[in-house]
Order: structure tokens, then sequence, then C-alpha cells
């Protein structure tokens, strides 16, 4: 978190200096909202603060044309995630999620490349959650 939220503040900065408009897209997870176990509530609590730092950039910059944006992805096809799901025994894990299967990279990167290029401005502060329904707010 403390590695995001400087590089955050210098984009920041940088967007400023220069007088442009900026798109800040920050990746956290639906465990910022729906928490994570107990051998990994660090994870939850530093995901949670991703989020409540992406809000506040959108509200304190949206004037100056600086955007912000949150993705929560939940599980993801990555060789990380495989391994994961593997370890802990992953039809269980799959049987949380309606989908019935994890997000794919190709999907998370859609979404980023749309809050990059496409969003509108309006939708600075949004949180976007890309779970297959393991987590609905």
């Amino acid at each position: 978190l403390t590695a995001s939220a400087q590089l955050c503040r210098l984009a920041i900065l940088h967007w400023q200096a220069l007088g442009q408009e900026g798109r800040i897209i920050n990746v956290a997870s639906r465990a910022a909202y729906r928490g994570d176990s107990p051998a990994h509530w660090h994870y939850a609590a530093s995901k949670g603060g991703m989020v409540a730092m992406t809000k506040s950039i959108a509200r304190g910059f949206a004037a100056q044309q600086i955007y912000a944006f949150a993705i929560c992805p939940g599980f993801t096809m990555t060789g990380m995630a495989e391994d994961y799901l593997e370890s802990r025994g992953g039809d269980k894990l799959l049987a949380d999620i309606p989908l019935g299967r994890v997000a794919m990279p190709e999907e998370v990167a859609t979404l980023v490349r749309f809050c990059a290029l496409e969003a509108p401005p309006s939708m600075t502060g949004a949180v976007l959650d890309i779970n297959g329904a393991s987590y609905v707010r």
C-alpha cells in the first residue's frame, strides 16, 4: 500500500506540473470488502486501504482532471492463483464462485483498459468488482 501511495502521489505531481489530465487505476481485491481468512487479514486491510486511497484521490483531484478508479478482482487465473487454488482444495473454493470459475487475466485487463481510455470522468472514484459474483455489494 505504501508503494502504491507513493507512486500515485508522484503521478499526481507530474500531471499537476504539466497541467495534464491523468488517470490512476489501482488494483485492489474483493478482500477489501469481503475480508479474508485470519491468516491473511493483512492482505484484506491493505486492499481496503487501496480502495479508500483511490476514493480520496478521486475526491481530491477530480477538479484538476485527475481521475482514479479501483478494480477489485477475486481469484484470477494466474500462476500464483493456480498454485493457491490447488493447495487449498480448488473445488471447495470454486463452489463459492457462482460463475463457476475464476476470472481470466484478459477479463481484468479489459476492465483496466476501459478505465484508462474510455471511462467517463463522472465515473471517477468508482470501485469495480470482477469476481464471478463471489462477492456482491
